[in-house]
């Protein structure tokens, strides 16, 4: 039997919000393609306090904000995004393009080309999340992107120099200061100053999902990263102060991130709200992490290991932490999630900062039908076909009586000529 010890907010009150955040959007977006660059600087003066003279760094002032980060900031973001690199190298190339004869004549096959432009949002409004430059500026220049652009919020009024540093060392080709849906408006739509893009991707808040969600088709999208997700898949292995802690580490991220307990230990269950309450009182996120603990942290008792699987597929959240006895049971089972971790000694923060694998996953039950940002998201497959004039006659007699079939007397004619042309060559 599955049990609910502790519930978030109700699901009414999300719709409700969410639908307030697509009337605020949409009124945005409207005004970035009316106005272009004056819409933008207002939009960005109204929600960073923030009007700079242009809001694309020049050399020199990238490079002055490169010369602020401390030596060992420097160093440790090189390191991180060495790791994602060879990553993503790894998976591109898994992606093999193919040709063969598969009819005698008939020749197909596909090929890999990348996205020509790509924007890179990447958040920085109360963190300076660096980490997010790694995964989107370093995986599409892997993939072969020709231009990258990246925008990030003023961080206390400023450009933040670790997210600059970290997008100039990454590869990006443009650097904005600019945020939430008025970068993600301009990158898409463009104005007057900036040359739009083919596809948007990297994480934000509900508004940056909700713009991006909404500008999907006029650009592609990598997926629709809302509010951090995640879920702890745990037995009587596991102790209080871990859970909590994993837990308390991801609901940080903002007011709205579910952080969810799935367990078989009721023991466990009680001794990890205990140590939230203990560790809130001395975390320095205590009040966004408290927040969101109160309105989103689910704690779910599961009577078997089965169960907890269900469960699971069922919550599909982005992140899933599996500390039991034998985690790789989740591994092999579990269908519906963002990224696996499995064991005690690696965690989300493992995932988000540094590890390699990337952190922009789907959220909100995206993981049903898709996996996270990677580097083939970046690639387009697209086909091709070579013909004989023999092969041409046969499967243009073929495709003359199915077009006939389904009453499309143009593709017919196509197939005709072509049997026309070549049946005696």
């Amino acid at each position: 039997m599955i049990r609910f010890l502790k519930k978030g907010i109700s699901e009414t009150l999300k719709s409700e919000h969410a639908e307030q955040v697509e009337r605020d959007v949409s009124a945005i977006l409207k005004e970035i393609e009316r106005d272009g660059d004056d819409a933008v600087r207002a939009l960005s003066e109204k929600f960073d306090d923030w009007t700079p003279e242009r809001f694309r760094l020049t050399e020199p002032e990238i490079e002055a904000c490169v010369q602020r980060v401390p030596a060992q900031s420097i160093d440790d973001i090189l390191f991180a995004q060495t790791q994602i690199r060879e990553f993503a190298t790894l998976q591109r190339d898994a992606l093999q393009e193919v040709e063969a004869e598969t009819y005698p004549g008939v020749t197909l096959g596909h090929k890999n080309i990348p996205v020509g432009s790509v924007g890179c949002y990447v958040p920085g409004g109360a963190y300076p999340m660096v980490a997010s430059v790694h995964m989107s500026v370093v995986t599409a220049k892997v993939a072969g992107v020709k231009r990258i652009i990246a925008c990030a919020p003023p961080h206390k009024g400023a450009p933040s120099d670790a997210i600059v540093a970290a997008m100039h060392l990454a590869g990006a080709d443009e650097i904005y200061v600019l945020g939430g849906v008025q970068a993600v408006g301009t990158m898409a739509l463009g104005t007057q100053s900036i040359e739009p893009v083919d596809m948007l991707v990297g994480p934000g808040n509900v508004y940056v999902a909700e713009a991006k969600r909404q500008i999907f088709g006029r650009v592609g999208i990598d997926l629709l990263a809302g509010p951090t997700e995640t879920l702890i898949i745990a037995d009587e292995t596991c102790d209080g102060e871990m859970a909590a802690t994993d837990l308390l580490g991801q609901a940080e991220h903002g007011p709205t991130s579910p952080a969810i307990l799935l367990t078989t230990s009721e023991a466990l269950a009680q001794e990890t709200e205990r140590k939230i309450e203990a560790q809130l009182k001395t975390l320095p996120t205590a009040r966004i992490a408290g927040q969101a603990w109160r309105d989103y942290g689910q704690i779910i008792l599961c009577d078997t290991r089965e169960e907890l699987l269900v469960e699971a597929n069922r919550i599909a959240s982005e992140h899933v932490q599996v500390i039991t006895k034998e985690p790789d049971y989740f591994l092999e089972h579990m269908t519906n999630y963002g990224a696996l971790f499995l064991g005690p000694e690696t965690n989300v923060a493992f995932g988000d900062k540094v590890i390699g694998t990337n952190h922009t996953l789907p959220t909100r039950l995206a993981a049903r039908y898709t996996g996270g940002l990677w580097v083939g998201k970046f690639i387009k497959t697209c086909t091709y076909q070579r013909v004989t004039p023999e092969a041409s006659a046969i499967m243009g007699e073929y495709c003359s009586r199915l077009c006939a079939l389904e009453g499309f007397a143009g593709h017919q004619a196509q197939a005709d000529l072509r049997v026309a042309r070549y049946a005696n060559d």
